[in-house]
């Protein structure tokens, strides 16, 4: 883990609503890497003032899917964390949102989670967590954020959303948030002081998650909704019939896993090697099936720091955010 330093510069302060993940994808078949299951494991030194000193590892889900079917695609993950950490038990945990996860991991109650590139960033500026891996999806480290709109809409650039209502994913979302604000500033839009509060903005902003603000868009309650590109993609991985891309930020950052600052550097390099090691069974679900619908939607994992995430991070610096966000 590098050393820890300060991320975002300026002054500010964001509110926080509701959060969904801004960083998924679908399970990929190469799994490089992956390695094999059976690794010893690790003997850590305990004691009732350290996380693992309750002998139990809690891993903390952001609410990107509905709850049973992320503990169905983590039960794998579950299963290797209680097998190679030193604990009697592993406990997954359906989270509020970024808030909440990046909270639970500060105080302890947390240990592992699975974040968005911007939340995971700012927990690493506020001491919240501390980024041990990288997910592979979609073929790719990297995503994409999209500003998508009806094909049938009268829409044809960025500019012509001005005095027109624009859908959000959550505030702390990268590719649902921060990317998208990005593209419209970078089109001479007033974004105003988003994603804090609204002020003077050109556009009227609204923010939930990004299925329900492609939802709002398939309704046509908005003009456009700007989210990751995942969401907008059917079965064939092809853009949904009847919308359109305006604007289009490659090359993000893929999702990070995160694990609370108050482990021992013993105890967060256990859980990034068991998971390192994993084979690729860890990928398929509680099914043990590939290519079902409890599959997760990454299929590998690298080392990483918060150096993996300084793209995220100047982004953020160009709008003006900082880690007040997490704390309004």
């Amino acid at each position: 883990m590098s050393s820890r330093r300060r991320f975002l510069q300026g002054i500010g302060a964001v509110s926080t609503v509701g959060v969904l993940a801004g960083c998924t994808g679908s399970t990929d078949s190469s799994n490089a890497g992956s390695g094999d299951q059976t690794t010893a494991t690790t003997t850590i030194a305990t004691s009732d003032s350290v996380p693992f000193g309750d002998n139990r590892a809690t891993f903390y889900m952001s609410p990107s899917e509905p709850q049973q079917l992320m503990e169905a695609q983590y039960a794998p993950v579950k299963t290797i964390l209680q097998r190679e950490l030193p604990v009697e038990t592993a406990t997954l945990r359906y989270a509020a949102g970024y808030s909440a996860v990046l909270q639970s991991l500060a105080g302890g109650t947390g240990d592992i989670a699975e974040t968005g590139p911007f939340a995971a960033a700012l927990g690493v500026d506020n001491n919240r967590c501390n980024i041990i891996l990288q997910r592979y999806g979609y073929g790719s480290w990297t995503y994409a954020s999209v500003i998508a709109t009806r094909e049938d809409s009268s829409i044809e650039s960025l500019a012509d959303l001005e005095g027109e209502r624009v859908a959000f994913a959550d505030r702390l979302s990268a590719s649902g948030a921060l990317y998208p604000l990005f593209m419209l500033k970078q089109a001479g839009l007033n974004i105003g002081n988003l994603p804090t509060d609204s002020g003077d903005t050109s556009f009227t902003a609204q923010f939930s998650s990004h299925a329900e603000a492609f939802a709002a868009l398939e309704r046509g309650q908005v003009a456009a909704a700007g989210v990751g590109k995942f969401i907008t993609l059917d079965d064939n991985r092809e853009l949904k019939n009847g919308f359109q891309y305006i604007e289009t930020t490659t090359s993000i950052p893929r999702a990070p896993i995160v694990v609370s600052p108050e482990l021992s550097a013993d105890e967060q390099t256990a859980i990034k090697d068991a998971l390192l090691t994993a084979n690729e069974s860890i990928y398929v679900g509680e099914d043990g099936e590939p290519d079902t619908d409890d599959d997760l939607w990454f299929s590998d994992v690298r080392e990483a720091d918060d150096e993996t995430y300084q793209p995220v991070v100047d982004v953020a610096n160009e709008l003006g955010v900082t880690t007040d966000l997490l704390d309004s």
